[in-house]
């Protein structure tokens, strides 16, 4: 496989089917059967051999030759073309059309990735567009473990996506294909549950290797704030690579998820560096760059506006929600620290009653139950919790600056057509050629 179609949608070409009017339904057979075309037709339901008349009779008919026009992947072509040449039909590569935008066909993976089932809830990507469906996995694991930070539950989850793997448990197949994007999970978890020293609560079961989340909180919000920086730096680099891929570097540089937008979100953090370092030259540097990415910002939406005084008050406007905006979102990210202060604070709630409650006899099984209980509703609620937020930051903070538009999923004409319908198609293609 081409390493572009791992990082971006399947390579796409126009192309137009042409045949002898008297292979028609053969060669419409051997379309459905490839299952590689997506041609230019109303979608209206109805069964196969519905499907298979009425696309014969939408088919533009130019004397003995009928044809019919449509996008296909290219790595599927030449396979195509001598599946149709053997029924007297042809592939013809056409011009793309201005302004139409192909349909978008992921490359398939060995094994399915939940990592794209993100991306592709929040929409189709782009024909044009990156596919950020790796870094997004990634991403989402990092912020999960992050709020979910504790060597026991996440355990747990890893537990759950192993036993997922395995399929043994019958009413859970259905899931199975998300069983390593749980164990992911899971890892991260158990990672900064050791940061934290976390176990099941601050049990003592592993040492603190970084903070107690309840008594230092504000570095751990600091950390939040750095580790949302990097991700909002990666959506603005994949933004402008984006930017640029849709309508080339005049688009992109003036674009508030483009050129212009990534100074500006550099110049913030050079500012606030060369703030909190006492750097003067920095700080004056960091001024500088943030006017001329203001200036860019403006100009980009100005235009889009279409100029004229309604379009400088609607410049204005769009550049002031965007500052407020991109403020707004790197403070966003502090909900890493809190949700994983709130699940530190719940599992503290837990072990102090269950400390307090044990002593011999029936308070020492009163506690060993509040203990599980405890823990398994704070699981249950914080992982809940923990992955709606990571998905929130995931589609408002960094998918709204990677993707501007939608893109269509290729949609390849493939109905199930009838046995017979195959049959006779073909033996009629045999007969008029003469053959027995």
């Amino acid at each position: 496989m081409p390493w572009r179609e791992t990082l971006s949608p399947v390579q796409m070409r126009r192309v137009g089917i042409v045949a002898p009017a008297a292979s028609r339904d053969a060669v419409l057979v051997a379309l459905a059967e490839a299952g590689t075309v997506e041609l230019d037709l109303p979608h209206t339901p109805g069964d196969g051999a519905e499907e298979l008349e009425r696309t014969a009779h939408a088919a533009v008919t130019s004397g003995p030759v009928v044809g019919w026009v449509g996008w296909a992947p290219a790595r599927e072509l030449p396979a195509l073309t001598t599946r149709l040449g053997d029924l007297g039909a042809a592939v013809v590569p056409l011009k793309r059309p201005r302004g139409v935008q192909p349909p978008t066909l992921l490359a398939p993976t060995r094994t399915p990735r939940l990592s794209r089932s993100l991306v592709q809830t929040y929409g189709t990507v782009p024909y044009a567009d990156v596919d950020p469906s790796r870094l997004a996995g990634i991403a989402y694991v990092v912020m999960f473990g992050m709020m979910f930070g504790d060597v026991g539950h996440g355990a747990l989850l890893v537990i759950a996506g192993l036993l997922l793997r395995s399929g043994r448990i019958a009413r859970l197949a259905p899931l199975r294909r998300t069983w390593a994007f749980v164990v992911g999970a899971g890892a991260l978890a158990m990672f900064f549950g050791l940061l934290y020293g976390e176990a099941f609560g601050p049990t003592g079961l592993v040492p603190v290797l970084w903070l107690d989340p309840l008594e230092d909180p504000i570095p751990l919000l600091i950390a939040a704030l750095v580790i949302g920086a990097v991700l909002l730096a990666g959506a603005y680099v994949i933004g402008t690579i984006n930017r640029v891929r849709e309508g080339g570097w005049g688009y992109a540089l003036y674009a508030s998820s483009g050129v212009a937008g990534s100074a500006l979100f550099l110049a913030v953090g050079l500012l606030v560096w060369g703030i909190v370092a006492d750097i003067g030259p920095l700080t004056l540097a960091a001024v500088v760059l943030a006017a001329v990415a203001l200036g860019l910002v403006f100009v980009g939406f100005y235009i889009d506006a279409g100029g004229g005084g309604a379009g400088v008050a609607q410049a204005v406007i769009e550049v002031v929600d965007t500052v407020i905006r991109l403020g707004s979102n790197v403070v966003s990210f502090m909900r890493l620290a809190a949700f994983g202060l709130t699940h530190a604070a719940l599992l503290m709630v837990v072990w102090d009653g269950t400390t307090a409650l044990w002593a011999p006899g029936w308070r020492a099984i009163a506690a060993v139950l509040l203990f599980l209980v405890g823990n398994l509703l704070t699981f249950a609620l914080e992982a809940l919790v923990a992955g709606i937020q990571a998905l929130r930051l995931e589609y408002y903070e960094l998918f709204s600056r990677i993707f501007t538009s939608e893109g269509r999923p290729f949609r390849p004409w493939a109905p199930k057509l009838p046995a017979d319908a195959a049959t006779e198609s073909l033996a009629g293609t045999s007969h008029e050629r003469g053959h027995p």
